[in-house]
């Protein structure tokens, strides 16, 4: 079994999908007016309107109102990342931070309020972990 991707369902997908583009700075591959996708080396970001919800189930996502997912993003320097989305970001839930685990880490919600983490290993179990070699 292979984990393809995390689907966030939004009430403005053009909003969203601009926000994602500029603070990882990936391209969004449209589907339709109604789905894209950010594609990484590791994984897929798929944002889809909250019009799409009723083709799977009416009423089983809603849009905006996460508050148990973590949106994780391996990065090569968080520091230099802060720097980079300080002008874009508007809910910062803290600074760069070194967490006990041997990430630094930065967290902050995107415009429907999902929480997102860039991190960058910086102890070598951290990296080991993660499979980094930066």
């Amino acid at each position: 079994m292979n984990l393809v991707s995390i689907r966030i369902i939004t009430g403005d997908i053009k909003r969203l999908v601009g926000f994602y583009e500029q603070v990882t700075g990936v391209q969004a591959a449209w589907g339709n007016e109604e789905f894209a996708e950010l594609r990484t080396g590791q994984g897929t970001l798929a944002i889809g309107s909250e019009r799409t919800v009723p083709l799977f189930a009416p009423g089983a996502a809603r849009p905006a109102d996460n508050h148990t997912a973590i949106i994780e993003f391996l990065v090569d320097d968080v520091d230099a990342r802060y720097e980079a989305v300080r002008g874009i970001v508007t809910d910062f839930v803290n600074e760069p931070t070194t967490m006990p685990w041997g990430n630094r880490s930065l967290l902050f919600r995107d415009p429907d309020g999902n929480l997102i983490n860039f991190f960058t290993p910086v102890t070598a179990e951290a990296r080991l972990r993660a499979g980094a070699t930066i």
